[in-house]
């Protein structure tokens, strides 16, 4: 990604995978929003009659006692980020963002234009060196009123179902931006959409946990791990098989 002077708001010199998010849109997008209504629509249909989704937890009560949270769950398929936009009310989407890997999610105009019009996806460069991307998530979340993001910490997907040692990035989002951290455990996304493969017809669970205090990623980890083993005791390898 080419370096960008964010805090100058140089919006017309921004690339056009940027100009959908609100710091560089700010009037009403009726193409976003035309096309995220049919993707809504497309989402009620898929996790009611091909995916069954239920939610274990108050989410819609944590997200009105919380204008700004970094939403994190444990990351098996490409099913996970729509799955958590399915679990929250529409009315909420245009608050909600997702971290995305450019490489994959802006790789071509046809996803570069779903990932823009219906995710709301913020493009993450995997191979930036430069911090740009931490840069562009620290100026949604400081400079925003509202604003949900969807993290992944593993950073990639995991390969064998198991949860893996999560990532200091979302930690430093966290603690630059004092925003707190919303746990999320996904039951049941490794098998409906392994690695590799399409979407099986099955049952998704989404249990919403605690609101974690901005905090360094060790304690995170930490603190998810003895979460999620309360509701599922197999959801990690052995601490000595990571090491």
């Amino acid at each position: 990604m080419d370096k960008w002077d964010y805090e100058n708001e140089q919006w017309f010199n921004l690339p056009g995978h940027l100009k959908h998010l609100p710091l560089f849109t700010r009037q009403f997008d009726f193409t976003s929003w035309f096309f995220r209504v049919l993707w809504a629509i497309f989402l009620k249909l898929l996790f009611r009659f091909y995916i069954r989704l239920k939610v274990v937890g108050s989410l819609k009560k944590v997200l009105k006692d919380n204008p700004k949270l970094l939403i994190i769950s444990n990351h098996a398929s490409h099913l996970d980020a729509v799955s958590i936009a399915a679990a929250i009310s529409f009315s909420s989407w245009t608050d909600l963002y997702m971290a995305a890997a450019k490489d994959y999610w802006f790789k071509n105009p046809v996803f570069t234009f779903f990932s823009k019009h219906c995710l709301g996806a913020i493009p993450i460069d995997r191979k930036d060196k430069t911090g740009e991307a931490v840069k562009l998530c620290i100026t949604l979340l400081t400079r925003l009123d509202r604003v949900w993001m969807i993290l992944f910490p593993e950073g990639a997907r995991s390969k064998d179902g198991y949860i893996h040692r999560f990532k200091r990035g979302v930690s430093i989002f966290s603690k630059k931006t004092n925003t707190p951290i919303l746990f999320l455990y996904l039951e049941g996304n490794s098998e409906l959409m392994p690695k590799g493969s399409f979407p099986r017809p099955g049952k998704l669970i989404v249990h919403v946990g605690p609101v974690q205090p901005p905090a360094d990623i060790a304690e995170v980890d930490k603190n998810y791990r003895e979460w999620v083993t309360q509701i599922n005791p197999n959801a990690y390898k052995p601490l000595v098989d990571e090491a």
